[in-house]
């Protein structure tokens, strides 16, 4: 709900503690990157459902035409948030296990046929490969996370990109950052090369996040996931091919 120049966000769901972890997140970003994000202004975290206000940021959303300026500004944006230090955040944890976000592909049936059986099945090869032992070890640098690329959390006012909805955020670091960014559906008709030129991260790293990720929207669109109706039919053939592509097949 809007109100003058403030944004109160009311919370449809925060059994994951959401409410708890963006409301921290607002208050160290606004303290150490001013006017990256909206500003935290008030909140009542034990009501039902939870309540924060913030300020509204100047903007619109992101949209499939992301022009070289805006790249550059959304990399001035992503670094600025990595520069934030991220201890003691509440509802932050130190670190997350993302392959269990793979593991759900894996973990459900077998498809019955087609491409996306195809995918499944090089899915379930990828974990006997180097890729989840990689993924396991600590990252060399490690930064705050946004972790929800959505385009629509990122606002273009013509010069500058300010992000926002940190309900997920969390440690993390530069590769996984950008593979979560890359496999993400808004932006998969959007070329993120000239993106992931103006970055710094592992690419071992990142080729084996962005499989990580591939999968995971692959079990969200087939059917039966949990995004499978928000989508036109033909998304879990073409995610399927995607997998199949970062696999090398």
């Amino acid at each position: 709900m809007f109100a003058d120049s403030r944004l109160v966000k009311r919370y449809t769901s925060w059994e994951r503690g959401e409410h708890l972890r963006e409301w921290s997140v607002l208050q160290r970003v606004h303290r150490h990157a001013p006017d990256l994000a909206p500003r935290p202004i008030a909140a009542d975290l034990e009501s039902v459902p939870p309540v924060i206000t913030m300020s509204m940021v100047p903007g619109t959303p992101l949209t499939k035409v992301v022009t070289r300026s805006q790249s550059e500004g959304l990399v001035a944006a992503i670094t600025a948030l990595w520069t934030v230090p991220y201890d003691g955040i509440v509802g932050v944890a130190p670190r997350v296990n993302d392959l269990d976000f793979a593991r759900r592909m894996t973990a459900g049936p077998r498809p019955v046929s087609g491409v996306t059986a195809t995918a499944y099945d090089a899915a379930m090869d990828w974990w006997h490969g180097p890729d989840p032992e990689l993924l396991r070890r600590s990252p060399g640098t490690k930064v705050l996370g946004h972790r929800d690329p959505n385009l629509d959390n990122y606002l273009w006012d013509g010069h500058r990109i300010r992000i926002v909805d940190f309900e997920d955020a969390a440690v993390s670091d530069p590769a996984m950052e950008v593979a979560i960014l890359a496999e993400h559906l808004s932006w998969r008709e959007i070329a993120c090369e000239h993106l992931q030129t103006l970055l710094t991260f592992d690419d071992r790293r990142l080729l084996a996040a962005r499989r990580l990720w591939a999968m995971f929207w692959l079990w969200r669109v087939l059917p039966g996931g949990r995004s499978a109706g928000r989508h036109p039919a033909g998304v879990a053939d073409h995610q399927a091919r995607r997998v199949l592509e970062l696999m090398g097949q």
